[in-house]
């Protein structure tokens, strides 16, 4: 074979692998991106469901205390 075709297959096949650790690494940091974002995604949910609950409490806490102001103002 002559060299230069020789040259030419190494480089090529270099290359080739070259480009698929590439991809691979890559690949292997986008997954790890989007795990570390749900992450995240949960306990901003978690959060979420805190403060509704919360809400309802003051909303009841809330109630509570308008039918006490109106016992006073009865008395």
């Amino acid at each position: 074979m002559d060299s230069t075709v020789i040259v030419a297959a190494v480089s090529c096949l270099g290359t080739v692998i070259g480009s698929m650790f590439g991809v691979i690494a890559s690949s292997n940091k986008t997954i790890y991106r989007i795990e570390q974002l749900e992450k995240k995604v949960e306990k901003h949910n978690g959060m979420v469901e805190r403060m509704i609950e919360a809400e309802d409490k003051i909303k009841s806490h809330q109630y509570q205390i308008n039918d006490l102001k109106e016992r006073i103002d009865h008395i």
